[in-house]
């Protein structure tokens, strides 16, 4: 994936704004909310098919789910330290990469690895003040430094992008997403 300047700056604008304006609980609500439909998509694509590229060629679903878990648990990492000890970790790769780091069997396997990882990050972040340690910010590679809450709103973002991917990947195999 690559984002234009002018796409990444209206990105960028709106992590900026939409995390500084919204409370703790209604960034979570938002964050669980769009996450949702990856709950269905975990069984859209046949397991005997979860690691085979699509028709017309692209990563499999295997490959965007380890993704996903992948760099939430990267990002995961990274709002905790900020929250816990103002540490900044280093830039936040998330780029998609052909190797699978979990080689989990199918969908609801990663699926629920990603949701428990995602509720353990979501129940951290209910607990914080929410104005703490926001001059602490980690690079990312076309939106620039972030803090903690920008991070966050990040996930969102990510989300939405994968839950896209691996829809058309699911149409691709004739499957319904």
């Amino acid at each position: 994936m690559t984002t234009p300047p002018a796409e990444a700056e209206r990105i960028r604008s709106y992590l900026v704004a939409q995390a500084a304006k919204l409370t703790l609980p209604q960034l979570v609500e938002k964050i669980r909310s769009d996450a949702s439909p990856l709950a269905e998509l975990a069984t859209a694509v046949p397991a005997d098919r979860f690691r085979d590229e699509p028709p017309g060629g692209g990563w499999s679903a295997a490959q965007v789910w380890d993704h996903i878990v992948t760099t939430s648990d990267r990002v995961a990492r990274a709002i905790e330290g900020m929250l816990e000890s103002r540490t900044a970790p280093a830039a936040i790769s998330d780029l998609i990469d052909a190797a699978t780091k979990y080689d989990l069997p199918d969908g609801p396997s990663y699926y629920r690895l990603f949701n428990e990882r995602r509720e353990q990050l979501l129940e951290r972040v209910l607990r914080a003040k929410g104005d703490e340690n926001l001059d602490v910010k980690v690079p990312h590679a076309w939106f620039g430094d972030l803090n903690w809450r920008e991070w966050l709103l990040f996930l969102r973002i990510h989300d939405i992008d994968h839950i896209g991917q691996l829809k058309d990947i699911a149409t691709r195999f004739g499957g319904a997403a």
